[in-house]
């Protein structure tokens, strides 16, 4: 005859495991850092809401709560990289807006976050359907154009902005994928290659 379980045990459901509980309280903050880490394992394409539901132990209905899609993740995901971002631009500067700190800090932000980075400028999310983060981008552009302002006047502060903002987008890929000549990079790191490319530019990347 089988023993009755003690009075107060939670019972588990037969054959499984016990049913995970959720203790952050804030789901979407969690789903969010860990979108980030399987962003970096596994590239946009291979993330999905169900394998974070499964890595946080909630159920997989859970996390459309927060995010209807998992493009509606993707896209969070790149609007935090964008504040994130300026706010790194921001700190390097001391609110000055010197546009070599600002390239730095800019390519410094793409070499350390490199899945997020690419996120941001990829086609894996339709931005038009996302305020947020079509806000999160345009402020990012606009620190950058008032920076450009502030050194060229405000005529010429749009190409001004956007001439330096390719350079520095240009640049962050041709470190990430390796593309620098070795000439320039052997024995530098990617950071010292990048300020002597912004350098050989006059102090205006």
């Amino acid at each position: 005859m089988p023993t009755s379980s003690r009075a107060g045990s939670p019972r588990r459901p037969r054959g499984g495991k016990p049913p995970a509980r959720y203790h952050h309280g804030d789901l979407r903050s969690a789903l969010l850092a860990a979108g980030r880490a399987m962003l970096a394992e596994t590239g946009p394409s291979a993330l999905s809401l169900r394998e974070l539901a499964r890595r946080l132990g909630v159920s997989h209905n859970a996390p459309y709560k927060h995010f209807a899609t998992r493009e509606a993740l993707l896209a969070a995901l790149a609007a935090e990289g964008f504040k994130a971002l300026g706010t790194r631009s921001r700190e390097a500067t001391g609110g000055s807006g010197d546009p070599e700190a600002m390239g730095l800090a800019y390519i410094g932000f793409a070499l350390d976050e490199p899945a997020v980075y690419r996120l941001m400028f990829s086609d894996a999310i339709d931005k038009a359907a996302f305020p947020d983060l079509q806000a999160a981008s345009r402020a990012s552009f606009d620190g950058l154009r008032g920076a450009m302002e502030r050194a060229v006047g405000p005529e010429r502060a749009a190409a001004a902005a956007v001439s330096a903002w390719a350079l520095v987008h240009g640049l962050s890929l041709l470190l990430l994928d390796d593309q620098i000549p070795a000439a320039l990079s052997a024995g530098r790191s990617k950071v010292e290659v990048a300020r002597l490319v912004l350098r050989a530019f006059g102090r205006k990347p």
